[in-house]
């Protein structure tokens, strides 16, 4: 055979069985019956009969069946073959999953199945295996599906055309409303809630008296969803809103109640919870909560759930607050829930979203026409009935003709062919005549067929009032729906509440107050210890040439401000901090708050209450100064730096202190110093830039600035370890602006520069408390008294070949404080003081934070102690690995952090 007839019986046999169309239209069109497939015969309930197909058939089979609820039970397997193989062709798993959910208590309004056997929990427990259980229909479900034999509804073949099966059941109940429904097709979604049965049948007994209902008056009657499982319903506008489209949200909150035991104790009860919530889940989920410290109150969950009914129990911890507790619980877990109405439901063949009137309107029409095709059955019936009867009590005159002439005929056949002619009966007359039984022709028998015929008379023409009226049709209606709320209609479970409870609530009031050790490096690292740890840590955690820049003991209920170069301040409260062991690392604060690559910390400041007479100084290198109110700091969103002073490119924050007092000292770099009144500085808010403080020369810079009373005494830190001190009162009492003086000459060779500077006061120097001299390679410690007035450029404290550059001072706080009275005179240079002594503050002292500085390899391990240069006694010289936070105590919560790069042309830490 040649290739060429090959080739055209190829191509002949193309152009027959393959067409040639656009994939959009192929795609368009295949999916198109899918959806309406899934939409109608599927996930979507019937608006008449509240059920989707697959319960449908499932409640038919079993009618078929005859598992009526006075009828022993039948295995799940039984029943879900029987519907697996006349009316879904789908998989078994999926019709006993939709058998399960009908007969479970805790999500059918009313259950459609009773079931023997394990059916599942409230837990999320799966049901046992059908081979396992047994099942019937319920009293309800037969209330559906009465007189389904009664050609009330129409019958469509199977999928095999083997069977024939109802496309809608009778319903003597608006189930839809009643049970809810659930679902998600192709496009479409359904969420109904389930309704109490007595208000929904009285609602449909209202609309079918009043068809012009409104939406206030069903509200009146049905007060909202009505959940198997109980709990509270909050936002009537929500019901109102769903009731009138279709489309509402509630909030659904837990039945709780507080109950106390071991005396001082208190524990939360849960009762109810929300509709379609996992209980086992819920528990968890709260119990997490105690796990991950979330909510620290909480000391035990149980559930205690029995045959009694559902209880969890969740223990607080001593002097914890159950009103914040349980509003933290209620936020944070599904003790409440959100539930958004969204009533679709298939309505003349097509999806619709409606609301609670046209459901009911959907409803009443649907047993218009079944009990509209019910009568009619009956009435044929009826008809047929009177019709023989009529003609038995006829038979009885002429029994004996009757007998004698079925006795001469040849067969039933003839029998009834010679009755009908000699007598006129009708065919159907005389098929009973000929089949009727010799007994029945006693005379209680002949009593009996003229007491039918009268009692079929009379349902006769009742039958036809309901035919020809629509008011006796509409009774009936009524009739039947009063008969099964009487019947099965239960007490409303759900509570509703007219408004949503909003909830609102600060972290902070979940936290129990507790004393913590925070720490802060350099290297920006946080941390937040339990003192147990603390004290069991002899060094913290620290990367290697790291060191702290706060360390302190705090309350949770405490707020760090850690204030930045660029002008910034980092709002941090002491429970969000992530708590560690005191000899972990801790956190990147760049990983908590985002900041800069050139934003360094300068000054972190530990609050306890922000406090409207309280202020902070804010100053620039380039001597822009400012007051602000601590209050001003004070937000409730934190998650990125926020502005504390507005400061210009080439300009850095360089201190911050709290105060006030009635003096403000300002330090220049080249031993330049100026005092004036704080007055002097006005209050602005945190978006402000300030005002000039004083003239600066050449490349000077502002170093510090102070608040000081005219009473104190100033310890002046130089860059080559000199201590100077000083008293407030030899710095002239000035005016902003005005020209500095000079506290000490500028020497050519090794000058000393102003490194730090910090108040000492009288009741500092009468406790003789410690002072902490920080150094690029290590710190010097020492007291008070060990710091005497002394020549120019002070004494040295420091060894410069040792410990390298001076960094800062930090002097421990007093345990008390006297008031600044300064009385200010025109023309005098020193203030007169009253100091008045202040009790201590209600709050636990906290001790004082020694800075560690990053040591340098040259740094020996082996190097503890180091000469004075001035005493020539040991001073101890902590290295990083060994120092330890100053335990003392502080009246303020505060700890002074330097920036380490007050002179650029001498630190290279940034580096």
């Amino acid at each position: 055979m040649s290739k060429k007839p090959v080739s055209q019986a190829i191509d002949t046999f193309i152009e027959e069985k393959i067409t040639s169309e656009r994939l959009e239209d192929i795609v368009g069109e295949r999916f198109g019956r899918y959806s309406k497939y899934i939409i109608q015969d599927r996930a979507l309930p019937d608006a008449r009969d509240g059920l989707k197909p697959v319960q449908r058939r499932i409640l038919f089979a079993m009618y078929k069946m005859g598992m009526f609820n006075d009828k022993p039970y039948k295995k799940s397997a039984r029943i879900a073959g029987e519907v697996m193989g006349k009316y879904h062709p789908h998989g078994d798993s999926s019709i006993y999953e939709a058998m399960v959910r009908m007969s479970q208590n805790f999500k059918m309004g009313v259950c459609l199945i009773d079931m023997h056997g394990n059916n599942g929990s409230i837990d999320g427990d799966s049901a046992a295996a059908m081979r396992y259980t047994e099942a019937r229909l319920s009293k309800e479900a037969e209330f559906l599906i009465a007189d389904i034999d009664k050609r009330t509804v129409p019958f469509i073949p199977n999928f095999d055309d083997e069977e024939l099966e109802p496309t809608v059941l009778p319903a003597k109940f608006p189930n839809l409303l009643v049970n809810g429904a659930n679902g998600i097709s192709s496009g479409y979604a359904t969420k109904i809630p389930p309704h109490n049965l007595k208000e929904i049948i009285k609602a449909t007994i209202e609309k079918i008296d009043k068809p012009d209902l409104n939406v206030e008056r069903i509200l009146k009657i049905v007060q909202g969803p009505d959940f198997p499982t109980g709990a509270i319903v909050q936002g009537r506008d929500g019901i109102r809103q769903a009731f009138e489209t279709g489309s509402g949200k509630v909030i659904i909150r837990s039945k709780t109640f507080f109950e106390t035991f071991n005396k001082d104790q208190t524990r939360i009860v849960v009762t109810e919870i929300p509709f379609e919530v996992n209980k086992a889940e819920l528990v968890k989920s709260i119990d997490m909560l105690r796990i991950d410290k979330k909510l620290e109150d909480l000391q035990e969950v149980r559930d205690e759930s029995d045959r009694e009914g559902l209880r969890i129990s969740i223990e607080l911890k001593k002097d914890s607050n159950p009103d914040i507790c349980l509003a933290y619980l209620l936020k944070n877990t599904d003790l409440q829930i959100t539930y958004n109405y969204n009533m679709v439901a298939i309505h003349h063949q097509r999806p619709v979203q409606m609301g609670i009137l046209d459901i009911l309107d959907a409803y009443i029409n649907h047993q218009k026409e079944v009990i509209t095709n019910r009568s009619n059955f009956e009435l044929d019936r009826a008809e047929k009935r009177l019709h023989i009867v009529n003609g038995l009590i006829k038979m009885v005159d002429v029994v004996d003709e009757v007998v004698h002439i079925i006795r001469q005929s040849k067969n039933k056949q003839n029998s009834k062919e010679n009755i009908m002619n000699a007598f006129g009966f009708t065919e159907l007359q005389a098929e009973a005549i000929v089949t009727l039984q010799l007994y029945r022709l006693s005379s209680t028998d002949i009593d009996a067929l003229i007491k039918e015929s009268n009692e079929l008379t009379e349902k006769i023409e009742w039958l036809t009032k309901v035919l020809s009226d629509e008011q006796v049709l509409l009774s009936v209606i009524k009739k039947e729906l009063k008969e099964v709320s009487s019947k099965v209609g239960t007490e409303r479970k759900t509570q509703i509440e007219d408004e949503i409870s909003a909830i609102k609530i600060e972290k902070s009031d979940l936290i129990s107050e507790e004393r913590v050790r925070v720490g802060v490096t350099k290297d920006g690292y946080i941390k937040r210890s339990n003192l147990r740890s603390y004290v069991a840590s002899k060094q913290p955690g620290l990367k290697e040439q790291d060191g702290m820049l706060f360390d302190q003991e705090v309350s949770t209920k405490d707020t760090l401000l850690m204030f930045t170069t660029l002008g910034n301040y980092l709002y941090m409260p002491v429970f969000e901090i992530e708590e560690t062991k005191w000899k972990d690392l801790g956190s990147f604060i760049n990983n908590i708050i985002p900041i800069e690559k050139n934003e360094f910390i300068i000054k972190i400041l530990c609050i306890s209450e922000f406090v409207e007479d309280q202020t902070l100084l804010l100053i620039t290198e380039s001597g822009q100064i400012k007051q602000t109110k601590l209050s001003d700091f004070n937000v409730s969103r934190y998650t990125k730096p926020i502005r504390a002073m507005k400061v210009d490119e080439n300009d850095e924050l360089t201190s911050v202190e709290l105060g006030p007092k009635h003096n403000i000292i300002v330090f220049t770099k080249q031993a330049n110093a100026l005092r004036f009144n704080s007055t002097d500085v006005p209050i602005y808010g945190t978006q402000a830039s300030g005002i000039k403080s004083l003239p600066l020369v050449g490349d000077d810079k502002v170093v510090k600035a102070i608040y000081a009373k005219s009473s104190d005494d100033l310890v002046i830190l130089t860059s080559l370890g000199n201590l100077k001190r000083e008293k407030v009162a030899n710095i002239p009492l000035s005016k902003r602006l005005k020209n500095p003086i000079q506290l000490f000459a500028m020497k050519k060779r090794n000058p000393h520069f102003i490194r730090d500077v910090s108040r000492l006061s009288n009741e500092q120097i009468k406790e003789n408390v410690s002072v902490l001299i920080t150094a690029k390679l290590g710190s010097v410690q020492l007291k008070v008294e060990d710091i005497k007035s002394s020549a120019e450029y002070g004494k040295p404290f420091v060894d410069f070949n040792t410990f390298g550059k001076s960094l800062f001072i930090t002097i421990e706080t007093a345990s008390s404080e006297s008031i600044d009275e300064d009385i200010i005179e025109k023309g005098e240079a020193v203030q007169k003081e009253k100091p008045v002594k202040v009790p201590k503050p209600k709050a636990e002292p906290k001790p004082i934070a020694q800075t560690i500085i990053k040591e340098e390899p040259k740094i020996q391990p082996e190097l503890k102690k180091t000469e004075n240069p001035v005493k020539n006694e040991p001073v101890e010289v902590v290295k990083e690995s060994e120092q330890k936070p100053v335990e003392k105590e502080t009246k303020s919560k505060k700890i002074q952090i330097k920036k380490l790069s007050i002179f650029d042309e001498e630190d290279d830490w940034k580096e």
